[in-house]
């Protein structure tokens, strides 16, 4: 679980290695381990010493960037909550970051705006907590402060509005992720059967709604005062800062914080199936069926689960997995299978998924993953596939290298896991050393035969799809009742008795020495067939990530053949004139490389990441793709049923309904930008070969091409690498159109979606080009309105105040010709009429209201998080892809701040009575019209435009009103 929307930091998997050296102390000692024996194995440098009251510490230096990663890890989780009492460990993941004693109002998130940080955040497991954030290394002292308030100087601030409030937030999280989509409640179905009523895994981290309703002030802090205490959490500080400083600053500021009571490492506690368990729900999202079949397993880091993670990819991944040949290619029952491990410290899970075609019977789909697994009982796993799939995770590792917090995590997890923070080198050991006999041996003990749980998820009134003897599942769903949740006020002070300490700690540090921004270092060529080529040369990991982007996209396309550019993208990666599409994925595989080519709104784009030491002969296998396409006849019947597929799902989901709402509102039903990149059912199902090599011959030109590259590769390198391509693939001149919009009329557009749980919301309206001076100002304006996250006006007032939602954002997204304003959320149902108010008096109260204070809030955020802004190879890739499409020097970042140091009050004003008024807004509501359609006509802003939702389910004959 995700405290906010745009979480992106995943946390890693048992198969891991690094490529820096080793150096490890404990309370300031040498480790015990001998560094020769690590000498020829992977690993990441860290120190580590421990406090007295049992506080974990460790630092990992790296001087790339000027930016410092800090993460609170706490060891506990769902699975150290009581039945009846689930969810609290998440809940705390939302309290933490609210006002404790010495921060005051707002918390870490009101600093973090200040300080240029990434964004407080955090994530919650079965297991542990994590609390985390990137910052400008001179504001390394103040985070450590900050994180010493949680665990020392914080519960006292909790008090029932505070406590109500947040709980409003989280129900909001659950609704959104899991009440209001399609399968949302399959995770539910699956681990309430597989394990047994009282284990901790048998309920869901994010906990049931009546639980957190029935928490108590006194239960939360009681939970708190048992668990979020030193000795059962790790701090890491991961970036470019001096240890020894930081040393005495965490000694500072943790050292006081009292030792809790001993805590015991919960026991392994394997989950045991004596027989198979199915069981059914009638899913009110879902337009298909869905299988989801689950298998008892091991934990992490358990030897066994190394051949199974190799296992599992096999079965399932790619052209030779079993799964595929049987289900996708040979019965055409769905256009993917999904499998995987769900491994947690006390017990682990093997999870298959299969999303089958409408009307597709889920016997027939268990059926063949049954003859599935016999081929692999006949062939069993091929030496060059084990060989491949052990070079992809090894690719996939170092990409979670890329930034100081990736490895701070990594660090963190050995930690808490493994009592190891160096455990990374036992680890790829492990991995490395799986064998073929291994993947069979645990698919025989774990799979073969074996019971399991399965969950069949059908559309409504299709419980004859569902698999054989299966039981109705026990789903809890919630009823929309208007005005069921009660009022609150989470802005009045906490009365409490302020928690002491041996100095003021009301005062918040200061700034070390100034982190100046590192702008990289770009070179630039042109290739002899005139690409123009940027490139970032950086060794900090062995990889290699390029991007190939030739304009044009989906504006190349007519409107009766909507998704043309889709489709021909999905061709080009199955397979070449020499390949079969099998044979193509295993080159590309084996070398540890993935190539990735799609279609955007305005680019087709090739996008590459591989090992550095591979890079010439994957580069080889780019060029065959685009210069030889194998245009496969039976693939292009896969490809267009498999958009099929998404089409019908995305008609029911309430997020993909308002996004493809607006996008016609906005433009106009006679504007190309207006449609899905998929099209449409009948354009995909009138879409032939010849109109992809159409496509492909007229549109794929070195004349609107541009190329970068970012990693361990010199100029030399690489344009040595592409001498050949450039020869081969001949410049033509080819014009991007440049549809006009036309976007309907300002007011409200309801689309019902019967019993949704939460309304979605989609506002907003045209505004300008990134290359517009506009622009930047724009950007500016929004941070405080919209764009700032936890320091915006819409989320401290609908969910910091309110409790209405669980995210809301508002961006200034602007192409090479045009640009939108657009603000988006989900919010519970019952407060639709509330929200849309509420958004609609923030915008038009948003100019007037503007402060001195806002103004150095933002210009704050936005030159000091410019420390952050190169720190990833896709941050160095999105640099370079920013200086060819609009031509702007590799400086850019400069010109940005001055733009923010000359803003004033009256300049965002103006920027604000232009482009965001609320009048002159689109108010596209996805949501239950038996409940809400009403009270939105009450609300005396206009008469609401009721869409036919059957119509949505047909794209392309969408009318803007009725």
């Amino acid at each position: 679980m995700f405290r906010n929307l745009t979480a992106s930091v995943a946390l890693l998997t048992a198969a891991s290695i690094s490529t820096v050296g080793l150096v490890g102390c404990d309370r300031s000692q040498p480790e015990s381990k001998a560094q020769s024996e690590q000498s020829s194995q992977f690993a990441i440098d860290y120190q580590r010493f421990q406090l007295q009251n049992g506080l974990n510490v460790l630092f990992h230096i790296d001087r790339s960037d000027p930016v410092v990663a800090v993460s609170l890890t706490a060891h506990v989780g769902s699975a150290r909550e009581k039945e009846g009492r689930t969810g609290f460990a998440h809940l705390f993941e939302h309290l933490l970051f609210l006002e404790s004693e010495n921060l005051g109002k707002g918390g870490l998130d009101a600093m973090s705006a200040r300080i240029g940080g990434s964004g407080a955040n955090g994530s919650t497991s079965r297991d542990v907590t994590n609390y985390y954030q990137t910052v400008p290394r001179d504001a390394l002292e103040k985070m450590l402060w900050a994180e010493a308030d949680k665990l020392g100087w914080f519960i006292n601030t909790v008090t029932e509005p505070v406590l109500a409030k947040e709980k409003q937030v989280v129900k909001n999280e659950k609704r959104q992720s899991y009440d209001n989509r399609p399968y949302g409640h399959t995770q539910y179905v699956i681990d309430r059967n597989l394990y047994p009523a009282d284990h901790p895994y048998s309920w869901q981290v994010i906990g049931s709604l009546e639980d957190l309703q029935n928490a108590t002030l006194s239960d939360v802090k009681e939970f708190f005062r048992h668990w979020y205490v030193p000795n059962n959490v790790t701090l890491v500080v991961a970036g470019d800062f001096d240890p020894e400083q930081a040393k005495a600053w965490v000694h500072k500021y943790f050292d006081e914080v009292p030792a809790g009571e001993a805590i015991e490492r919960a026991p392994k506690q394997a989950a045991v199936l004596k027989e198979s368990v199915r069981r059914y729900h009638e899913d009110n999202f879902a337009r298909e069926p869905a299988l989801t079949l689950a298998w008892p397993a091991v934990e992490r880091y358990h030897p066994d689960s190394y051949p199974l993670a190799v296992l599992l990819e096999y079965l399932s991944d790619g052209k030779r997995a079993p799964l595929y040949r049987v289900l996708v290619e040979d019965q055409q029952l769905t256009a993917g299978v999904s499998m995987g491990s769900y491994d947690s410290e006390l017990a682990g899970q093997v999870q298959l998924q299969v999303r089958a075609f409408e009307g597709r019977d889920l016997d027939q789909v268990y059926a063949g993953i049954q003859q599935a697994f016999a081929l692999f009982e006949k062939e069993g796993i091929a030496a060059e596939d084990l060989k491949r799939i052990k070079a992809g995770q090894e690719i996939a590792f170092y990409n979670g290298l890329s930034s100081v917090l990736g490895k701070g995590f990594q660090l963190a997890q050995y930690q808490m896991y493994q009592g190891d923070p160096g455990y990374v080198s036992e680890d790829i050991q492990r991995l490395l050393a799986v064998t073929a006999e291994d993947v069979q041996r645990v698919y025989r003990k774990y799979l073969q035969g074996k019971p399991f749980v399965a969950a069949s998820f059908v559309p409504k009134g299709g419980v004859e799809l569902a698999l054989a003897d299966s039981v109705k599942a026990q789903v809890v769903e919630e009823q929309i009742v208007s005005g069921a949740e009660e009022q609150l006020d989470a802005s009045a002070q906490a009365d409490y008795e302020r928690t002491p300490s041996s100095f003021d700690r009301t005062r918040e540090p200061s700034y070390g020495e100034p982190a100046q921004t590192a702008v990289p270092q770009v070179w630039q060529a042109a290739l002899a067939n005139g690409v123009q080529v940027s490139g970032i040369e950086s060794s900090e990991v062995p990889t290699v990530n390029f991007s190939l982007v030739i304009d044009g996209g989906q504006l190349h396309e007519s409107l009766g053949k909507t998704g043309v550019a889709n489709l021909t993208a999905m061709l080009m990666e199955r397979g070449t004139a020499k390949r079969t599409p099998e044979e193509l994925e295993t080159a590309i595989q084996t070398l540890g490389a993935d190539i990735e080519v799609s279609a955007g709104k305005e680019s087709f784009r090739f996008d590459v990441t591989t090992l550095a030491r591979n890079f010439e002969p994957v580069f080889a296998l780019l060029e065959e793709m685009l210069m030889e396409p194998r245009w496969d006849a039976d693939e292009l019947v896969l490809a267009k049923k498999s958009v099929a597929s998404q089409l019908k799902r995305s008609a029911a989901e309430p997020n993909a309904i308002a996004s493809k709402t607006f996008a016609r509102l906005l433009h106009g039903k006679d504007s190309i930008r207006g449609y899905s990149l998929l099209g449409t059912e009948a354009s995909v199902a009138a879409i032939t070969m010849d109109d992809l090599k159409a496509y492909y011959r007229d549109y794929l030109s070195p004349s609107v091409a541009r190329a970068h590259v970012v990693g361990d590769i010199d100029s030399a390198g690489f344009l040595k690498a592409t001498e050949s391509l450039a020869k081969r693939w001949p410049a033509q001149a080819v014009k991007i159109p440049q549809p006009e919009s036309v976007a309907a009329a300002p007011g409200i557009y309801f689309v019902d979606v019967p019993g949704a749980k939460q309304s979605v919301l989609r506002i907003g309206r045209p505004a300008m080009s990134a290359l517009s001076d506009d622009y930047y100002p724009a950007v500016f304006t929004n941070y405080i309105l919209g764009g700032g996250g936890f320091a915006s006006r819409f989320t401290q007032q609908l969910r910091e105040g309110k409790g209405y939602t669980y995210g809301i954002r508002s961006r200034v997204d602007g192409g090479k010709t045009g640009g939108e304003f657009e603000i988006g959320t989900g919010v519970r149902a019952n407060v639709t009429a509330e929200s849309v108010q509420l958004i609609h008096d923030i915008l038009n109260d948003y100019a007037p209201t503007y402060t001195e204070a806002d103004l150095e809030t933002s210009r704050s955020y936005l030159t000091r998080s410019n420390a952050r802004a190169f720190e990833t190879a896709g941050a160095k890739l999105g640099l370079l892809e920013n200086m060819s499409r609009y031509d702007w020097p590799a400086d850019y970042v400069r010109e940005r701040e001055a733009i923010t140091k000359g803003m004033t009050v009256d300049k965002v004003q103006k920027i604000a009575d232009t482009y965001m008024q609320p009048g002159s807004m689109i108010w596209v509501v996805v949501g239950d019209r038996a409940t809400q359609f009403s009270r939105l006509q009450e609300l005396g802003l206009g008469e609401p435009t009721l869409l036919d939702g059957d119509k949505l389910t047909q794209v392309a004959e969408l009318s803007a009103v009725e």
